[in-house]
Formats: C-alpha cells, sequence, structure tokens
C-alpha cells in the first residue's frame, strides 16, 4: 500500500531515491521495514513517518536514505 507516497515525493526527491512503477512495491516493503510497522498498514506507516520527522528530521532522513539508497 503506497497512498502515503504523494506526501512523501519531497522526501524521496531529497534523498535521491525515483520511486517507479517497477520499484514502488520494494521501496514500500523496506520503508515498513525501516519503521517496524507491518507491510501494508498505510496510516501507521504514514503516522510513524510524520512521528520520526517531527522527532529527528535529519536522523530519519539519513536513515531513509541508508534504507532506500539503492532505489
Amino acid at each position: 500500500m503506497t497512498c502515503y507516497f504523494r506526501h512523501m515525493d519531497g522526501i524521496f526527491a531529497e534523498i535521491g531515491v525515483e520511486v517507479t512503477k517497477e520499484n514502488k512495491q520494494d521501496v514500500d516493503k523496506a520503508l515498513h521495514k525501516l519503521l517496524g510497522v507491518e507491510y501494508k498498514n498505510c496510516s501507521t506507516t504514514w503516522k510513524e513517518v510524520k512521528k520520526r520527522m517531527a522527532e529527528d528530521e535529519s536522523g530519519f532522513m539519513k536513515s531513509l536514505d541508508g534504507a532506500l539508497g539503492k532505489f
């Protein structure tokens, strides 16, 4: 479930991740794994992204880059 991706365009661009039709599901799975959220739980994932951005934006961006850098 990538319902929250539209809100993350700027975040993905900032870390150099291009989300495509081909890699969207893999990016989503990697993000769920990073956040420790069950896959396909869209609303919980988006809440966790917002929470981590509010707590430590720089640290979250670094961990996100590490988890998604291959995309």
